[in-house]
C-alpha cells in the first residue's frame, strides 16, 4: 500500500482513558522493537505526539496489548504499556485499570473468549503485575453492547456496566502491601504511605504541601512544587525497591485530604500531570490504604473494615470502590469502541536490524 509499517488497530476507551488495543501478534514480539513501534504510532518526541495517535495528556497515551492466556486459570493476557511522548518512552512498569475495562469486550470481539447469554466473564492476566483480573461484560443475545445506563464520572453520557473484580491486589509489582514495611515513612520532613495494592502509590496528605485537595488539574502547575512532589517520588520509590523510578511512572504520587461528600479528596499524579479524574489501580490502593492501619488514609477516616465501599472525590468527580473479605475490591467502569482499522509505523523509527532480529 506505501513505504510505512501497517498494523491492525482498535482504538477504544476503556474507563476515563483512551488508546490503542493491539493484538500481541501483530507487533515485534522484541520488546525493543515493539516499544520502537509504540513510539511511532503514538508520535513520540513530541508534546502532542502530533506524528501520531497519541495526544498531550497521559490518560490518551496508553496502550493495551493483547493475546491470549499464558498461565492456567486465566482466559487472555493484557500488556500495558504508558508511552511518554514528550520523552519517547515506553513504561510497561505499571497496569491501568480504566484500560483494563477495554479488554473484556476487546477479547471477545476477537474471538479470544466466547460469548455467553447476558454476561460474560473475563478472567485477565495481567502481564505487568502477574495478576488476575476478572471483568464482567455485558453481553445479552450472546454479543457485546456498549449502549446501557451506567455514569462513571469524567465520562460523558452512559453506558453499559463493566465491573472489575481485583481480588488479591496487594504487592502488585512489589510483593508486598507495605513494601518499606511500615504504614508511614518521612521524607524531607513530610509523612508518606507507601503501600502496593494493583499500583504502587505514595500517599501525601495534601495540606502536608499547602494544598486543599479540591484544586483543578491546572492549578498543580507550579514547577517549584513539581519539582518537589518528584523528588519525594523518587525516594519514595527507592524505599519501595524501584531504584531507576525517576524513568518510570511508578510509584504514582496522590495527594489527599478529608471530604464530608466522600471518604476522601483525592488529586493522582500520572506522575508529572495531574489526572483529570482518577485511575481504577490507583483507586484500589487508595481504598486499601484506607482500611490499612497506621497509614496516613487510615488517620484521615478513621476506623473501616470490609466490606466497606470507598468513595473517592477527583477532579471530575467520583468514584466508588466496593472492598469485600478475601480481599476483593470491585470497581464499576464503562468503555467503548471507538475505530478499527489499521495505523501506520514509520520505518524509519524501527531500525531494520532490530526488525530482523
Amino acid at each position: 500500500m506505501n513505504d510505512q509499517i501497517a498494523i491492525p488497530c482498535v482504538v477504544m476507551r476503556g474507563g476515563t482513558s483512551r488508546g490503542p488495543f493491539f493484538m500481541a501478534s501483530d507487533l515485534p514480539a522484541d520488546p525493543r522493537a515493539r516499544d520502537a513501534v509504540l513510539l511511532s504510532v503514538m508520535g513520540g518526541g513530541h508534546d502532542l505526539g502530533i506524528d501520531g495517535i497519541g495526544g498531550g495528556n497521559a490518560v490518551i497515551n496508553k496502550v493495551a496489548i493483547i493475546g491470549p492466556a499464558s498461565v492456567p486459570g486465566a482466559d487472555v493476557d493484557y500488556l500495558f504499556a504508558q508511552v511518554r511522548v514528550r520523552e519517547g518512552i515506553v513504561d510497561t512498569s505499571p497496569n491501568c485499570g480504566n484500560m483494563l475495562a477495554a479488554v473484556g469486550p476487546f477479547a471477545i470481539e476477537t474471538g479470544l473468549v466466547a460469548a455467553v447469554a447476558d454476561r460474560t466473564q473475563v478472567r485477565i492476566h495481567n502481564v505487568n503485575t502477574g495478576k488476575l483480573i476478572d471483568a464482567t461484560v455485558s453481553t445479552p443475545g450472546g454479543r457485546v453492547t456498549y449502549e446501557g445506563a451506567a455514569r462513571i464520572d469524567g465520562v460523558p453520557g452512559t453506558a453499559a456496566p463493566i465491573e472489575l473484580s481485583f481480588p488479591n491486589a496487594a504487592g502488585a509489582r512489589t510483593g508486598r502491601l507495605l513494601p518499606t514495611g511500615q504504614p508511614v515513612d518521612r521524607i524531607e520532613g513530610i509523612d508518606v504511605t507507601c503501600i502496593d495494592a494493583a499500583m504502587p502509590v505514595m500517599l501525601v496528605r495534601a495540606a502536608d504541601l499547602g494544598w486543599t485537595g479540591r484544586e483543578a488539574p491546572s492549578e498543580f502547575a507550579d514547577s517549584g512544587f513539581r519539582a518537589r512532589l518528584e523528588n519525594l517520588r523518587i525516594e519514595a520509590g527507592r524505599r519501595m525497591g524501584f531504584p531507576n523510578s525517576a524513568s518510570m511512572v511508578i510509584p504514582k504520587p496522590v495527594l489527599i485530604a478529608p471530604a464530608t461528600e466522600a471518604t476522601l479528596h483525592t488529586r493522582y499524579f500520572m506522575p508529572h500531570d495531574c489526572h483529570s479524574a482518577l485511575a481504577v489501580t490507583g483507586a484500589v490502593a487508595i481504598a486499601t490504604a484506607c482500611v490499612t492501619s497506621g497509614t496516613i488514609a487510615a488517620e484521615i477516616v478513621g476506623p473501616l473494615a470490609p466490606p466497606v465501599p470507598i468513595t473517592l472525590a477527583h477532579p471530575s468527580g467520583q468514584l466508588v470502590v466496593r472492598l469485600e473479605s478475601g480481599p476483593v475490591a470491585r470497581v464499576q467502569r464503562t468503555a467503548r469502541r471507538i475505530f478499527q482499522g489499521h495505523v501506520f509505523a514509520r520505518r524509519a523509527h524501527v531500525p531494520h536490524s532490530i526488525l530482523a532480529a
